[in-house]
């Protein structure tokens, strides 16, 4: 079992994570076009590429549902945190690739740097479960 201040250290984390994710969906999910604009500048006119890149922030929004969640009981929602990593590894290395390929700006790298930050955050937690011999599964 995690001791206490690991769970309180956790529980304060995985809030963090979901307040994270809140602001990313307010202004991706809520502003889209102005999102799109400062991290690609161009304009998003096209509704299809509106509603796609809307899309993703939505799942963004979902994810901070989800990281309530795991604050509420970190030990016991290990398989949102699994799933949660994943959704935020594979954004950060596709936001890199748009930047490498001069799609994005520099303004990208906030979510990216965010991202990764919560990804080692992600791997601590895990290594804690693995030390406590917490079954995540």
């Amino acid at each position: 079992m995690l001791n206490n201040k690991e769970l309180v250290f956790f529980k304060y984390m995985f809030l963090l994570a979901a307040l994270w994710n809140l602001i990313g969906a307010g202004f991706g999910y809520f502003n889209t076009a102005f999102t799109f604009q400062h991290f690609f500048d161009r304009e998003l006119t096209d509704p299809l590429y509106h509603a796609i890149y809307q899309g993703s922030w939505g799942t963004t929004f979902v994810y901070f549902f989800g990281y309530l969640i795991v604050a509420h009981n970190p030990v016991k929602q290990a398989g949102i945190v699994i799933v949660g990593g994943i959704g935020k590894l594979g954004f950060a290395v596709k936001l890199l690739q748009l930047y490498a390929s001069g799609i994005a700006n520099s303004l990208i790298f906030i979510v990216i740097v965010g991202d990764f930050i919560f990804l080692l955050l992600f791997a601590y937690y895990f290594v804690c479960l693995f030390r406590a011999k917490v079954s995540i599964f």
